[in-house]
C-alpha cells in the first residue's frame, strides 16, 4: 500500500500535466489557425492577381510558336530578349516619345488634382462659411453623374476654344478638383487637431500659410495616395486621348499600344513586350511610393 500510493499520485500528476499541455496546444492552435487562414486567403488572392502579370512578362520573352504551344511552359526556352529591341525599334511604336507624352499628361493631371483637391478639401474641413455643408453635399452629388453626360458639353466648349488636338481639354478640368479626392482629403484634414491652425493664427499666420506650411506636410501620405491614384487612372486613360488627339506623335502609351496592336495583329510576342514596357513605369512609381501610399491608405481609413 505504501508503494502504490506514490505511484498513483505520480500518475495523477503526469495526467494533469498532459492535460495542461493538451489544453495549451489547443489554445495555441485556435490562435494560430485564423492567422494561417487569413494568410492563405491573401496568398491565393495574390496569386490570382500576379499570374496574369507574370504570364505577360513571360510571353514577352517568347516567340509566337512558344506562346501558342499546346503545352505552355512557365518559362521560355530559349529566352527572346531581342523582342524588346524589336518593339523599341518599331517605327509605329516610338516608345520614348509615347513615354514622354504619358509622363507629361499624367504629371500635369496629378499636379492639378492634388493641388485643387487639397485646397478644396481643406476649405470644407477647416474653414467656416455660410453654405459650406450644402456646397459639400452638391460636390458629393456630382459623383452620381456619369462622365459621358458632361463629356459632350466639355468637348464642345474646348472645340470652340480651338484647343482640341492638344492635352489642354484633359488637363485643365483637373485643376478644378475631383469630388472623390476632395471627399477623401476632407476626411483626412478633419482628423488634424484644430488647435494647430488656431495657434498659427494667433502667431499671425494667414490662411494660405497655414494650409501650405502646416496642413499639407501633415497630410503628405494622403496626398501620395491621391497622386498614385491619379497617375494610375491617367496612365491607362484611353477614351480622352482617343477623342481629343489626332496627331500620333502626341499619343500617350495607352493609345500608342492600341495603334501598335492594330499594326501587329499576329505578333503576340511583340504585343506582350509592348504591354510590359507600358506597365513598367507604373511598377517603378509604386515601388518608390509604396511606403507613403500604404500609410496613407491606412490612415485615411481611420479618419472621420
Amino acid at each position: 500500500m505504501s508503494q502504490a500510493a506514490p505511484r498513483s499520485a505520480g500518475r495523477a500528476v503526469a495526467g494533469a500535466e498532459s492535460t495542461r499541455r493538451d489544453v495549451g496546444f489547443a489554445q495555441s492552435l485556435r490562435r494560430v489557425l485564423p492567422t494561417l487562414g487569413k494568410h492563405a486567403v491573401l496568398l491565393a488572392v495574390s496569386v490570382v492577381f500576379l499570374v496574369p502579370f507574370y504570364w505577360m512578362i513571360v510571353s514577352a520573352l517568347k516567340d509566337n510558336a512558344q506562346i501558342f504551344d499546346p503545352s505552355p511552359s512557365w518559362w521560355p526556352n530559349p529566352v527572346h530578349w531581342d523582342n524588346f529591341r524589336k518593339a523599341l525599334d518599331y517605327p509605329g511604336f516610338p516608345y520614348l516619345r509615347l513615354l514622354w507624352n504619358s509622363i507629361f499628361y499624367s504629371g500635369a493631371v496629378t499636379i492639378g488634382t492634388v493641388l485643387s483637391c487639397a485646397a478644396v478639401g481643406y476649405g470644407f474641413a477647416k474653414l467656416r462659411f455660410p453654405g459650406r455643408d450644402v456646397l459639400f453635399a452638391i460636390t458629393l452629388a456630382t459623383l452620381m453623374i456619369p462622365p459621358i453626360v458632361t463629356f459632350i458639353p466639355t468637348y464642345i466648349l474646348f472645340a470652340k476654344a480651338q484647343l482640341t488636338g492638344t492635352y489642354a481639354p484633359m488637363i485643365i478640368p483637373k485643376f478644378f478638383g475631383d469630388a472623390f479626392y476632395i471627399f477623401m482629403l476632407r476626411q483626412f484634414f478633419r482628423g488634424i487637431p484644430s488647435e494647430l491652425s488656431d495657434a498659427a493664427r494667433i502667431d499671425g499666420a494667414g490662411e494660405f500659410r497655414i494650409f501650405w506650411e502646416i496642413m499639407l506636410p501633415l497630410v503628405r501620405p494622403a496626398l501620395v495616395v491621391v497622386a498614385v491614384f491619379s497617375i494610375l487612372y491617367t496612365w491607362q486613360d484611353f477614351f480622352g486621348p482617343l477623342i481629343y488627339l489626332q496627331d500620333q506623335m502626341k499619343y500617350p502609351l495607352s493609345l500608342g499600344l492600341f495603334a501598335f496592336r492594330s499594326q501587329r495583329t499576329m505578333e503576340w510576342a511583340l504585343i506582350m513586350t509592348a504591354s510590359t514596357l507600358t506597365v513598367l513605369p507604373l511598377i517603378v512609381v509604386f515601388l518608390f511610393t509604396q511606403r507613403y501610399f500604404l500609410r496613407g491608405v491606412a490612415m485615411t481609413g481611420l479618419k472621420g
